[in-house]
């Protein structure tokens, strides 16, 4: 990895700016290589669009979607307005980074540069290509970790020592080790003066146009600003924590999860302040299973990432981390991409894939119990390779996070940590467990219950026995 795990090292000059690299942390909240540069001098936090990052995955489908790309630009404009009221400001490229950045050490003289290390093959190719260029005219790189609630350095194991299972991840973290409290954001902030960029539009960057759909009731804005009034607003205003773990699972209504995802993501909101937030909680009203569970949802986020750090590609890889060769079926046969099709568009005849599919495709987002029933049927039901549902959810998730992503997907298809063999959704049961008065099926199916209702695209228990077949050959089962 790139960098360091450390909390970074003292600057040589004091008078020379630091440049900040943003890529998924963008606030100024619990931000330490923020920190570390404004405790020396002037900085220049400064984000590149990258192209690459406007491409299409080997699917075909845009790597950015559009619901993303939304996100992202209110995010910047927030970002820029926060680092406006402190006295500073928000730079804005189009470019590689390892092309960019250089070329602005140049122009300001600058020495050093901190940013976030990230924790997967893609982001840390870019890291290392931007360590080559700057390292080349002499400018220093300090890499500092802050996407997680736990630190690597305070885990009770090494990372190549990570526990094969959550459950025991879980039990080691909970006993052993202590997350580090969230700094406060920087009162004032010194840019230099710059040119900072315009924050160009959906249309500028050739995104597909977003079009209203009545249907959406979760349309999550970008921006620190958004994320802390979220958590506000169901921790203390609505008092939902009290309720969590009873709600989670709800498919309907806004408030019955956190719906921080989005923020988690794309770095608007720090998972230490959050935990924060459940500990003043607990102490100033309830502590319960509900506050217990927000957390053991945080330790997850950080055991993905975790995974990928240990791991390394696997996560991405159609075997997996138990390495299984399966029979996946794949986009080469014209029966499987219609099949896919089906399953992308929301008409596989069941009503509670299709409504969480098209909830997908509307808004950007679906819940978590949701996409767990969908990632199944695509998976257990068709048999379709998982790494083609992973990546039609990168494109469009607002919430999207590549190890929580890619992580959920190697374990609902069997091949990844925890993985229970073949386990499979019964959505029959799942639809009469969690929209069991079918209120999330008719909000997103107008044409339920009607002839022009698509039927069922295969047998539920027939085609899950027919994969579980290949599943149990695949790893040696009699």
């Amino acid at each position: 990895m790139a960098g360091t795990l450390g909390l970074g090292r003292p600057f040589t000059g004091m008078h020379t700016p630091a440049i900040l690299w943003l890529r998924n942390d963008l606030r100024l909240d619990d931000h330490h290589p923020l920190r570390a540069a404004v405790a020396r001098g002037p900085v220049v936090p400064i984000y590149c669009l990258d192209p690459r990052q406007l491409g299409t995955l080997p699917s075909g489908v845009p790597k950015t979607g559009a619901f993303r790309l939304r996100f992202l630009l209110e995010t910047l404009t927030d970002l820029r307005a926060a680092y406006r009221a402190r006295g500073g400001d928000l730079i804005v490229r189009m470019g590689r980074p390892d092309v960019v950045l250089p070329a602005l050490a140049q122009q300001l003289g600058a020495t050093h540069l901190v940013y976030h290390e990230e924790a997967t093959d893609e982001e840390l190719r870019v890291e290392s290509a931007v360590e080559a260029a700057l390292t080349a005219i002499g400018v220093s790189c300090e890499g500092f970790w802050g996407h997680t609630l736990y630190h690597p350095d305070d885990l009770p194991f090494a990372l190549d020592e990570l526990p094969d299972t959550f459950t025991t991840y879980r039990k080691h973290i909970e006993r052993d080790a202590a997350p580090r409290a969230p700094i406060d954001a920087p009162e004032r902030i010194t840019t230099p003066a710059i040119d900072p960029g315009a924050i160009p539009t959906l249309d500028a960057l050739g995104a597909a146009s977003i079009p209203d759909d009545a249907r959406v009731l979760f349309r999550p804005r970008g921006g620190e600003t958004t994320a802390r009034a979220r958590l506000q607003h169901f921790i203390w205003d609505a008092d939902r924590l009290r309720t969590y773990k009873d709600t989670r699972n709800g498919l309907l209504s806004v408030d019955d999860s956190s719906k921080l995802s989005p923020w988690l993501a794309l770095g608007a909101l720090s998972p230490r302040r959050v935990w924060s937030e459940v500990l003043r909680y607990e102490r100033e009203r309830v502590a319960n299973d509900s506050t217990y569970w927000m957390i053991f949802e945080l330790l997850w986020r950080d055991y993905f990432r975790f995974v990928a750090v240990r791991w390394e590609n696997a996560i991405f890889q159609r075997p997996g981390l138990q390495r299984l060769t399966l029979p996946w079926r794949t986009l080469r046969d014209a029966r499987t991409a219609d099949d896919f099709a089906q399953w992308t568009a929301g008409t596989t005849g069941y009503p509670l894939v299709d409504a969480a599919m098209q909830e997908l495709a509307a808004s950007g987002y679906t819940s978590n119990r949701a996409r767990q029933n969908v990632a199944s049927f695509l998976t257990k039901n068709l048999g379709i390779d998982w790494t083609l549902g992973a990546e039609w959810f990168e494109s469009l998730l607002v919430d999207y996070d590549v190890t929580s992503n890619w992580g959920n997907w190697t374990y609902s298809a069997g091949v990844g940590n925890d993985a229970r063999g073949f386990r499979f959704f019964n959505i029959h049961k799942q639809s009469a467990q969690y929209d069991p008065d079918g209120a999330f099926a008719r909000h997103w199916l107008p044409a339920l219950g009607t002839s022009a209702y698509p039927a069922l695209m295969v047998d539920l228990f027939a085609s899950a026995k027919s994969h579980e077949a290949k599943y149990r050959k695949a790893v040696g089962w009699t």
